[in-house]
């Protein structure tokens, strides 16, 4: 059963010769590199800077053999409009998909929407949910994020405890994000029992 899939999408990404001459041949990313695009919020200026050569690649990544990043990466040049016509509703059925599969980024981005309102309405139990589940995959952006709205009164305070443990262990070289860290933790501290903060600090096995 995989064999059509794959010969269909050598045939989407096979350059005529006439026009390989023409344009300088632009490799589609591997899933690694990919990821590391996404996780840098850069994948969508990468994508300008191969002149839109790979749109046919992405789409068939995308809509035929459903890898999760790259229907993460057609569904936001469908909902930014690069390369490729805006269609948001696509855009955003995709990222669900990419979701659905357990990509971390894609759970971000999804409970971030629904957070801010873009795209969809806010809705804060929905990004309370894809927010968590991001977070608990090791997202730093959802684990910032999810504890945010912790601290504004979202959510459940059994949560406060995960919540602060996932901080007070995360790990970035960015001095601008410790400083965030230290005061979501500060807040949360204040909403617990000293003794549930030093649970929390305890090293995670």
């Amino acid at each position: 059963m995989l064999l059509p899939v794959f010969l269909l999408v050598s045939a989407l990404i096979t350059v005529p010769a006439a026009n390989a001459q023409q344009v300088d041949a632009v490799q589609l990313y591997s899933q690694d590199e990919l990821l590391d695009l996404i996780k840098t919020n850069s994948h969508l200026r990468r994508v300008r800077a191969d002149d839109c050569q790979l749109v046919q690649d992405i789409e068939a990544r995308a809509d035929i053999m459903r890898l999760p990043a790259y229907q993460f990466l057609y569904g936001d040049m469908l909902a930014y409009a690069v390369c490729v016509p805006r269609n948001v509703e696509r855009g955003w059925d995709l990222m669900l998909q990419a979701a659905a599969q357990g990509l971390p980024e894609a759970l971000e981005q999804v409970g971030r929407y629904y957070h801010i309102g873009r795209f969809v309405q806010v809705d804060i139990d929905k990004a309370l949910v894809y927010l968590h589940e991001a977070a608990a995959m090791g997202n730093l952006n959802a684990k910032l994020r999810y504890a945010q709205l912790l601290v504004d009164g979202h959510g459940s305070p059994v949560d406060f405890e995960q919540s602060y443990r996932w901080l007070h262990h995360a790990i970035s070289a960015d001095q601008g994000t410790h400083a965030r860290i230290q005061q979501l933790l500060q807040q949360l501290a204040k909403k617990m029992p000293e003794r549930v903060v030093a649970s929390a600090r305890r090293p995670v096995r």
